[in-house]
């Protein structure tokens, strides 16, 4: 094709390859240190863990031992179900909580939406630590939750919410719940913003309610945000660490927990670093599992031509 009296040409093979040689100038950078910094330190990990070491003398080669400690083990085993149940705290039910407040902020604007959204979104610039602290206060004997209960005349439900083996892994969850539903809301309501006005026009044409222009309008334009929100709680829930050992360091027990508080106890006050290497690389094969098929659901359907 010509343009002005000029023949439009392709660049040439050569250019190309300068071209694409210049782009890896700008990569490499970045990729050196993501290979310095995660890579490596992961295949480490990996060697680690076919050992029996203790951080100090010579290891031992003992295979695939390791792993099949984590599989065998109770409280290995233990520690990755307690993560498994806490994805539907920190997962779920945040992502079901910014759904419900996204569709309630989103439809009713008004006056005040912005301090709202601001105290939903407190908890992500506060420190794990401090909130774990806050709440483990929140969750004593003699704390606001007892005393509410006391208050409104259901005493009775009073215990000590962390210390209790039946609700101890319950209560941790629902600090994650509080911490990741202002997430999942604020990214909710950037993808409402981008949905096409017409679309709602349309869907009020045909008589949909509130409900309805919800389901079948706004849910499917946040398929790319409702990815995002699974992938980070998720990884959230499955690596979590210090809201764990801030409130409960582990028990009532082993009651709460999880792999990454017990990669840290072998490694450093266990001296088994080649079983918590073991975890870790079984943490994060189910990590990327995970995430893979948050992915692989989340992807648009492909219509044939």
């Amino acid at each position: 094709m010509s343009r002005g009296g000029r023949t439009a040409r392709r660049p040439s093979g050569a250019r190309r390859v300068r071209g694409r040689r210049r782009g890896w100038l700008f990569v490499l950078p970045a990729l050196a240190v993501y290979l310095t910094f995660a890579v490596l330190p992961a295949l480490h990990t990996a060697y680690l863990s076919l050992f029996e070491w203790d951080g100090v003398t010579l290891g031992r080669w003992v295979g695939l031992d390791n792993y099949r400690r984590v599989a065998t083990d109770p409280a290995l085993r233990g520690s990755v179900v307690n993560a498994l149940v806490l994805v539907v705290f920190f997962s779920f039910l945040p992502v079901v909580t910014g759904l419900v407040t996204t569709a309630l902020l989103a439809r009713h604007r008004r006056r005040g939406m912005a301090v709202w959204r601001l105290l939903f979104m407190l908890p992500q610039v506060v420190p794990l630590v401090a909130v774990g602290v806050t709440w483990r206060w929140l969750y004593g004997d003699d704390g606001l939750i007892n005393e509410t209960l006391g208050g409104i005349g259901l005493g009775g439900w009073a215990r000590a919410w962390l210390g209790d083996f039946d609700w101890a892994l319950v209560a941790v969850g629902l600090v994650g719940t509080w911490v990741l539903s202002g997430l999942c809301m604020m990214l909710f309501l950037s993808g409402v913003h981008k949905v096409d006005p017409q679309l709602y026009e349309a869907a009020r044409l045909d008589g949909a309610g509130p409900v309805r222009e919800f389901v079948s309008v706004t849910l499917p334009q946040l398929r790319g945000e409702l990815a995002v929100a699974l992938t980070v709680t998720t990884v959230a829930a499955l690596a979590g660490f210090d809201i764990v050992y801030v409130t409960t360091g582990g028990g009532p027990g082993e009651e709460t927990a999880v792999p990454g508080l017990l990669v840290y106890r072998l490694a450093f006050s266990d001296g088994k670093v080649g079983l918590a290497s073991a975890l870790g690389v079984v943490l994060s094969v189910l990590i990327l599992a995970v995430v893979y098929v948050i992915n692989r659901l989340a992807r648009p359907e492909r219509t044939e031509a």
